[in-house]
């Protein structure tokens, strides 16, 4: 984010403009005037095309300018951007090597009519913000599809192209939802947005980056006024939506991102799609549509992968075992002397149980996956599992699929999966504080599950924990943790993972913490279900219960989870969300809260018309 402490505020504080041409500084413009009086300049208008067809954009057309709210990092200066006009839109293009950003020589462009739409060629790129040129070549397909305006570019350079960019001009300001979330008022902010886990932007400026489950933005501008931007991938790629606030439009960047471990001097983008549409169904539906069909997910009611004591659940319990530091919130024997009590308030087969650091320390004991001595042991462990599964409960403990601590002898067996990032950077898991010494961590890579040394080590252990201690299921913590890098796609390794442990586990169900719209095909619950603005994007395929940070009866403890405490809710979440109502066990949930714990019972049991 741009400190706003920058030149408007040393204009305020000079002696006004004609001080500043008394020192031999030029008079101030209107518009900087204006910045001085602390209102930002107007848009650039519009522009009108050359004799070709091509309009003379640069990246400051029609926005204003200095930002007028939270900003992101940008260029100080008109970098070219010439493009076309279509179907009420003005597209652009750019590209980015590993070693600068690319622009399309305006003089070396032609636009040629086509039925339904316009072909775009670019015979030269420039540099330097059009000071250098330099060789390649894209094309771009521009068609007109109902309300829509669908387009696809092709590009290629004399070095390897790391992403490509299109430019829409023309895009409603108005309420924003991200994939499907909540609509949210931007103001006169400007937003960035990346699929899946950010991008590769989810801890840029830290964390000012939001996440999109899928690729599609929706703006709502009025009653009945819609209009969604949608990235139309047959893959897990990176895509980045960016958007910068003009007067009444955006300027928005749609960045499609090369497959890191694929490095090409050619690049193919998705089908990028942009319009309006008179409803949220309108809006959502087409791009969800295609998601369905390109990794073939299917609905919930059909779905086979799902047990059937899944389908009965009416209640799940977050049973947390050992924090990072070692503090045990329940230790096993603890676990099952919970479990006795709640099966008589409510019939155990309908309750699911999730195990949160049963493996004793939280995160640092990964990825040894044993039971913690101090929790009990193998013999306590196998207890709580015999006899709750007597009772009727059904078990998942939880895996990290990407964090290793490297601090573990073992974890030399699988160090080549550490991941890096596209450009090389190492990519970490230390975004959390878990000593609480106001200082990040830095002692667990990130780990890359496509790489054939770590989805081994993952699927030795979770079997081993299978076969030992005979569960109903297991739970990937961090699966949608998605991330572009150098070494192999992590989507295709975690789909080889459950893919191999459901052949040799058929009846053993997988959850995961938190989605991306493609991991949908082959995981039906997770944890996390937050699109309350288009429900149908999650529901229509799978289902959730709620998080490992969800607040604990009383004081709020979120356990062994970095957030600490919470604002307890004594109602459960509404029937309408489809999530499961859920109750969080910490050290003294049992034991002080018990009636609270009844009454959420009683609830959960009214909703599922359980007598």
């Amino acid at each position: 984010m741009e400190n706003k402490i920058s030149r408007r505020d040393l204009l305020k504080s000079a002696a006004g403009a004609s001080a500043l041409a008394i020192t031999g500084i030029p008079a101030l413009s209107d518009n900087a005037k204006a910045e001085v009086a602390g209102i930002p300049a107007p848009a650039t208008p519009a522009l009108s095309p050359t004799p070709n067809g091509i309009l003379p954009l640069t990246c400051t057309s029609e926005v204003i300018v200095p930002a007028p709210g939270k900003s992101f990092m940008k260029f100080s200066y008109d970098f070219p951007e010439p493009g076309v006009e279509f179907g009420g839109l003005r597209l652009s293009f750019r590209l980015h090597t590993f070693e600068n950003t690319y622009g399309l020589d305006q003089n070396s462009m032609s636009v040629h009519e086509v039925p339904g739409g316009l072909d775009l060629t670019c015979t030269q790129l420039v540099w330097a913000g059009g000071q250098q040129t330099a060789p390649g070549k894209l094309t771009a397909h521009i068609r007109k599809n109902g309300d829509q305006v669908e387009w696809s570019a092709t590009a290629e350079m004399e070095q390897a192209i790391k992403s490509i960019v299109a430019i829409v001009r023309g895009v409603p300001r108005g309420q924003m939802s991200a994939g499907g979330l909540a609509f949210f008022d931007p103001k006169d902010d400007e937003v960035l947005l990346g699929y899946p886990f950010g991008a590769g932007a989810l801890f840029l400026e830290r964390g000012l980056a939001s996440i999109l489950n899928s690729p599609v933005v929706v703006i709502q501008s009025g009653s009945s006024k819609y209009f969604s931007l949608s990235a139309r991938c047959n893959e897990v790629r990176a895509n980045r939506f960016y958007f910068q606030p003009g007067e009444k439009t955006y300027r928005a960047e749609m960045v499609y991102e090369q497959a890191g471990w694929v490095k090409s001097s050619k690049i193919e983008s998705c089908l990028w799609c942009a319009g309006p549409a008179t409803s949220k169904e309108g809006a959502f539906r087409p791009h969800f549509a295609h998601v369905e069909k390109a990794f073939q997910i299917p609905d919930w009611e059909t779905r086979t992968d799902v047990a059937p004591w899944f389908r009965d659940a009416a209640l799940a319990l977050n049973l947390h075992g050992a924090h990072w530091t070692g503090y045990i919130f329940n230790d096993y024997p603890k676990m099952l002397k919970t479990l006795q009590w709640v099966a008589t308030q409510i019939p155990a087969k309908n309750v699911t149980v999730l195990l949160i650091a049963w493996d004793g320390r939280f995160y640092w004991n990964y990825p040894l996956y044993k039971t913690d001595p101090r929790m009990g042991g193998d013999e306590a462990f196998k207890r709580l599992i015999t006899e709750g599964q007597k009772m009727g409960f059904h078990f998942m403990p939880m895996f990290g699929i990407n964090c290793a601590n490297n601090h573990h002898p073992e974890f030399a067996q699988f160090s080549d999966a550490a991941m890096s990032q596209i450009d090389g950077d190492h990519f970490d898991l230390n975004w959390v504080d878990w000593d609480n010494d106001r200082h990040l961590e830095g002692w667990s890579p990130y780990m890359n599950v496509g790489v054939d040394s770590w989805r081994n080590w993952l699927f030795n252990r979770i079997s081993y924990i299978i076969d030992t201690f005979g569960l109903d299921a297991y739970f990937l913590d961090i699966v949608g943790g998605w991330e572009n890098n150098t070494k192999a796609d992590s989507h295709e390794g975690t789909r080889r993972l459950v893919a191999d442990l459901k052949q040799k586990y058929p009846n053993v169900m997988v959850f995961g913490e938190m989605h991306y719209d493609a991991l949908l095909s082959f995981i039906p619950a997770f944890h996390v279900q937050n699109e309350s603005a288009y429900q149908a994007s999650y529901t229509k395929y799978g289902r959730a219960f709620e998080h490992t940070s969800h607040p604990a009866p009383g004081r709020g403890s979120r356990g062994v989870h970095e957030f600490g405490f919470g604002r307890f809710d004594p109602k459960i979440v509404p029937a309408e969300t489809l999530i499961i109502p859920t109750i969080t066990c910490v050290d003294d949930t049992f034991d002080k809260h018990r009636d609270v714990m009844a009454d959420l019972i009683r609830q959960a049991k009214q909703r599922a018309k359980i007598a």
